[in-house]
């Protein structure tokens, strides 16, 4: 019996035994990089709630509103390309097009990013809907404008939902789009709905800059992920269902 702990080798005495490391997980690299944008978002995010909750800015989201009531003209176009922000579709979108790779790549990587992306938007627009309960400018109870009047206003879910599937759908269209398309994918519908949803009043100007900070940092934590590196574990392993599947190692 040896006198030595540890593992044993059938390898030849004197020959060096290596074993295979598996790679450290690093970040992936977003634009802007570095977290000191998140944490600006973080602090701005709070900042506006706070100002908000103390009334100050209401009088300026009650200006925005009127005007907009007061040149509506557009409000049947607007209304069309405000359907750009409705999160259950896009969810639907993007699960769809997920199920798609995985089965041409026998993979499940491809959904994580759409799971990680609704339980991400879910639960922190649920939460701060609630608390806030802030009620539409359509809305016709006393003071809408007002933290507490009753509502799921603050912040804007159309908003933060564009940051967060457009980036998923992006992602998951790598392979058919170049860089230049995928950045206008992501980019173009945020800028669309900002107008649409203070236009249409369907969100105070409040709502949609608090929706942009928050959509803006959910997205960052989804897009840092390296999705094709993280351990599955030796059960989809073993049944060769844990390969690389979203083309983040040639971005």
């Amino acid at each position: 019996m040896s006198g030595v702990d540890g593992p044993t080798s059938d390898a030849a005495p004197g020959r060096a035994v290596t074993v295979a490391a598996r790679p450290r997980l690093t970040t992936r690299r977003v634009a802007p990089a570095g977290w000191w944008w998140d944490a600006l978002a973080i602090i701005a995010f709070v900042v506006l709630t706070l100002v908000l909750n103390a009334g100050h800015l209401v009088a300026f989201d009650l200006r925005v509103r009127d005007w907009c009531t007061a040149h509506d003209g557009l409000a049947p176009f607007a209304g069309v390309l405000n359907y750009l922000g409705q999160g259950g579709f896009f969810t639907v979108v993007c699960s769809l097009l997920a199920v798609y790779w995985v089965w041409r790549r026998h993979s499940v990587r491809p959904l994580l990013p759409v799971i990680l992306a609704f339980v991400l938007s879910y639960v922190v627009l649920t939460v701060f809907k609630d608390v806030t309960n802030r009620a539409a400018p359509r809305s016709p109870v006393p003071h809408p404008e007002l933290f507490g009047s009753g509502g799921v206003s603050y912040p804007s879910g159309h908003l933060a939902n564009a940051f967060v599937w457009y980036g998923v759908l992006a992602l998951l269209l790598a392979p058919w789009f170049t860089a230049r398309w995928r950045w206008f994918i992501r980019i173009a519908p945020p800028v669309i709905l900002t107008v649409t949803t203070i236009y249409l009043r369907y969100h105070w100007f409040s709502d949609t800059a608090a929706g942009i900070l928050v959509g803006f940092v959910l997205w960052r934590v989804i897009a840092r992920v390296p999705w094709d590196d993280v351990p599955l574990g030796s059960w989809l392993a073993g049944r060769g269902w844990d390969g690389p599947a979203l083309f983040t190692h040639a971005r």
